[in-house]
């Protein structure tokens, strides 16, 4: 098993164990020992178990930065990319949803993911085109970090299968702050939200463990 697919079951596991027992009970050596993995591995893949959010992290940034060589408006392709990065947290919706619940409770792991979020929306704001240099630039990815905390909380509420309720909220959540900060205003006669998206197509979908804040 190469080093991806480890870390990508892993992962796996330690979800599905935070949506039955809590974000807070799980550890790396159970959800090792649940996938039938390797401990002396899963020690060296990770740490301690805030390296698989990162791996999550990873995986959904991944997804959200495929090169699909398609025409759009900055606003359009932020559209995009932050619903495929959902679309991964949506394969492991239940165990995202327990990790959310438990960020309150430790400050340490919210400084983590925070950290890692921000500099996975200068990857995305990079990506679509937006400026980012200089103060307005900073404003800009602020904006849009907000944008996606906004949207997750959404998604974290849409119980729907195809995320219209999330997709709605996004295209909310953008429009507002195109308003307050010029981030990646609408165009004339843009095409409908989520016309370039099509939910469930995400390329990591198939990944043999078959997730991603």
């Amino acid at each position: 098993m190469d080093n991806d697919l480890f870390d990508a079951t892993l992962l796996r596991s330690a979800l599905e164990r935070a949506a039955s027992h809590g974000w807070r009970r799980v550890t790396v050596v159970d959800a090792a020992r649940d996938a039938g993995l390797s401990l002396e591995t899963a020690r060296r893949r990770a740490p301690c178990k805030a390296m698989l959010l990162l791996t999550l992290g990873r995986l959904a940034d991944e997804a959200a930065l495929v090169e699909d060589e398609s025409e759009g408006s900055v606003r359009e392709k932020l559209f995009d990319m932050l619903m495929r990065r959902l679309d991964v947290f949506q394969q492991y919706r239940e165990g995202v949803r327990s990790v959310l619940r438990a960020l309150p409770m430790d400050p340490a792991l919210a400084i983590l993911l925070g950290g890692a979020t921000l500099e996975s929306m200068k990857w995305i704001a990079n990506a679509a085109g937006m400026e980012t240099s200089g103060l307005a630039g900073g404003l800009r990815l602020q904006a849009l970090l907000g944008v996606w905390t906004m949207t997750l909380r959404a998604w974290d509420r849409d119980d729907s299968q195809d995320m219209g309720t999330t997709m709605a909220a996004l295209d909310q959540a953008l429009d507002r702050a195109a308003r307050f900060t010029g981030l990646a205003p609408a165009a004339p006669q843009a095409p409908m939200p989520g016309a370039g998206y099509d939910a469930g197509t995400d390329p990591l979908v198939d990944l043999p463990l078959e997730p991603s804040a």
